[in-house]
């Protein structure tokens, strides 16, 4: 019976020993970090344009379906400048984490040509999808005498210096555009540079420029309500909308300007692939919902879908196609003098 208090003393130490093992082997267990879900917040899209332009226009219809195909809102922003530099800018250098992203459009292509950019695009961007494209439409005010390209055209050669054309930006591709026509059509043409296409817009319906190049989407409500006429687009072909089933291409007036303007949407480098599947997918979906196929129709632009790898290969292949058409014909370097 006298063992029986050193028994127990036994005991207790072992119980002892045996909790103090489970503390301390509790206290070493590794705790995995809860991974939130993406997206748990608004996303931010940066529209490097003035607002009522055609990029403009494009990521405000996918606004629209984002809360039901995203589950979270998307919040637009316009910064505009530098024809998309300073909007893509800000975009390379945001956190990669998928809630600032960027819409795109063919003048991103553009801007690396140059020597004085911050930044080439094709290689500090990620494309998620493209979206939608269309030509260009040459519009001037419906007042005006000229009816056909060719009157234009006359009109510049008798009035050397009279016209102007207004542009989203030096090195936009209406800028671009403008330039590359007035060289095919060996006429001298002004550049008159604005924060937008759609201030550009305001300045020809206000008589301040006489020539614009702007996307169908900015182009269709002046057409109809007989303010501005189209005459002529840079498609390779005509445009299947009725607006502009009658206004010639200019290849079919003999000048060698076929492209189409494309809208898509990109983000920065080094986004987990996670996120950046996701937002592809999202997107996709978006662009597949019949209300979005319809208000892209409305804005005068064509479904033009394409997923990350191939929005990647069209802008590796256009890059190389636009550096050899602007400095073969020495477009660039003028283009270079007008920004000093």
């Amino acid at each position: 019976m006298r063992q029986k208090p050193l028994f127990l003393l036994i005991a207790f130490l072992l119980i002892s020993i045996m909790i103090g093992g489970c503390t301390s082997m509790q206290s070493t267990t590794v705790i995995t970090p809860k991974v939130e879900k993406y997206p748990n917040k608004p996303i931010t899209i940066i529209v490097p344009f003035s607002a009522g332009g055609g990029l403009d226009l494009v990521a405000r219809s996918l606004e629209k379906k984002a809360t039901q195909i995203l589950g979270q809102s998307i919040i637009i922003v316009n910064r505009p400048g530098g024809a998309g530099i300073t909007g893509w800018n800000e975009v390379v250098n945001a956190n990669p984490d998928g809630y600032t992203i960027t819409v795109s459009g063919t003048e991103i292509l553009l801007h690396p040509l140059g020597d004085s950019d911050k930044y080439d695009y094709v290689t500090a961007l990620d494309p998620l999808v493209q979206v939608a494209s269309a030509p260009l439409v040459m519009v001037v005010q419906t007042g005006k005498p000229w009816q056909t390209t060719d009157d234009l055209v006359q009109y510049a050669k008798s009035h050397p210096g009279q016209l102007k054309f207004g542009h989203g930006g030096i090195g936009s591709i209406p800028h671009v555009t403008g330039e590359i026509f007035a060289h095919a059509a060996n006429i001298t043409l002004e550049q008159v540079p604005f924060r937008g296409n759609s201030e550009a817009i305001a300045a020809l319906l206000g008589g301040h420029i006489q020539i614009a190049f702007i996307s169908p989407a900015l182009a269709k409500e002046h057409i109809k309500n007989g303010t501005l006429k189209a005459l002529s687009l840079t498609g390779n072909q005509r445009f299947n909308d009725p607006l502009f089933t009658q206004v010639p291409t200019f290849k079919e007036q003999g000048f060698d300007i076929v492209f189409s303007n494309w809208y898509g949407i990109a983000a920065p480098k080094e986004l987990p692939i996670e996120i950046k599947t996701k937002l592809a997918e999202s997107f996709k979906a978006i662009i597949n919902e019949p209300e979005f196929k319809q208000s892209m129709e409305n804005l005068g632009l064509h479904i033009d879908y394409l997923g990350p790898e191939e929005s990647q290969t069209k802008w590796m292949a256009e890059s190389q196609e636009l550096n050899k058409a602007i400095h073969e014909t020495g477009i660039w370097d003028q283009i270079k003098s007008q920004k000093q």
